[in-house]
């Protein structure tokens, strides 16, 4: 093959999927509905199993459930007639997924779970297949072509699969009214759980509380800004409230317009509007900050008293950039 009928083959996989995808709208209809209403209803988990590449698609849909609010477990079906249908409760639904709903182990399991007592809700490529006929509900992910061009490595109908576990998930994550504070809960990891959880707080208590008063002289000032390396001190009156900032821009200009430094304080040169957040704000919030004024630093603030100060650089080293 050239690279035009690579390029093309992979054009058609993508338009394959893509059709797949649009034509299950069709199925979103009164079965699932039924099926968003009862895992949100349930008291149990929702327990998604699969055989094949309908396993693997299974342990996404469960890692999905999981992560937006909705307790699920995966269960090979190989492995569920062989004792681990024993995680089985009594308050779980079970939502069984293939593309033929005629594998030999998800048959078998059918009247098993049955005999449990147990609901079941299938994921099925077949609507005449003893899954989709057997089920309490059956949720349709029929598609006309797998992307394969011999017709055959699932493709399109993973896809299918997998976005219509997804349309589930979402349905459940708003009924629950899962918010994005409930969502760092379940990521704490990573640079989106950083995002969504760190507080500028969290940051800031690790630097110094770089501070003069507003009567300061120049050394004072500028060795209170150099010592604590974050580019900027806080002018403070007696009572610790925040007066002003001084950053290193506002030292360079005032020795472009000053020659004698003997006579000036820290209230002379200060800026006497700095950009404030409060200490419990999240850190991404502070970066918003930062990045809508163009500058590094940021004056932190606890019931409007001075608390620190945050640095452009505590947010790269946590991650938050």
């Amino acid at each position: 093959m050239n690279s035009e009928q690579i390029k093309s083959l992979a054009l058609q996989t993508i338009s394959l999927e893509a059709e797949a995808v649009r034509h299950l709208a069709q199925y979103v209809n009164e079965n699932f509905l039924q099926a968003v209403q009862w895992i949100h209803e349930s008291k149990g988990r929702l327990i998604i199993c699969g055989i094949g590449k309908s396993a693997i698609i299974a342990q996404k849909i469960v890692a999905t459930m999981n992560s937006t609010g909705t307790p699920a477990l995966f269960l090979h079906a190989a492995d569920a007639i062989h004792g681990d249908l024993g995680m089985m409760q009594a308050d779980d639904i079970a939502l069984l997924i293939s593309k033929s709903g005629e594998s030999a182990e998800i048959k078998v399991l059918i009247p098993l779970i049955k005999n449990f007592g147990n609901r079941i809700l299938a994921l099925c490529g077949n609507a005449q297949s003893s899954l989709a006929l057997q089920a309490d509900v059956f949720i349709n992910t029929t598609v006309s072509q797998e992307a394969c061009p011999n017709n055959l490595a699932p493709t399109s109908s993973t896809t299918a699969q997998l976005v219509m576990g997804d349309a589930l998930a979402v349905c459940l994550l708003e009924l629950k009214g899962f918010t994005p504070s409930d969502f760092a809960k379940f990521h704490p990891g990573g640079a989106l759980g950083k995002q969504l959880y760190t507080r500028v707080s969290d940051l800031s208590k690790l630097n110094a509380k770089p501070s003069v008063l507003a009567n300061a002289g120049m050394k004072e000032t500028i060795v209170a800004i150099s010592t604590h390396r974050l580019g900027a001190v806080a002018v403070l009156n007696e009572s610790n409230k925040l007066l002003g900032i001084i950053t290193d821009g506002d030292i360079r200009r005032m020795l472009e317009v000053h020659s004698d430094l003997s006579t000036l304080c820290a209230s002379d040169i200060m800026n006497d509007q700095p950009k404030t957040i409060d200490a419990q704000a999240l850190a991404v919030d502070a970066l918003s900050m930062m990045r809508k004024f163009n500058i590094g630093q940021l004056v932190v603030l606890e019931e409007n008293l001075y608390a620190g100060m945050l640095h452009i650089q505590d947010l790269v080293r946590e991650g938050i950039i």
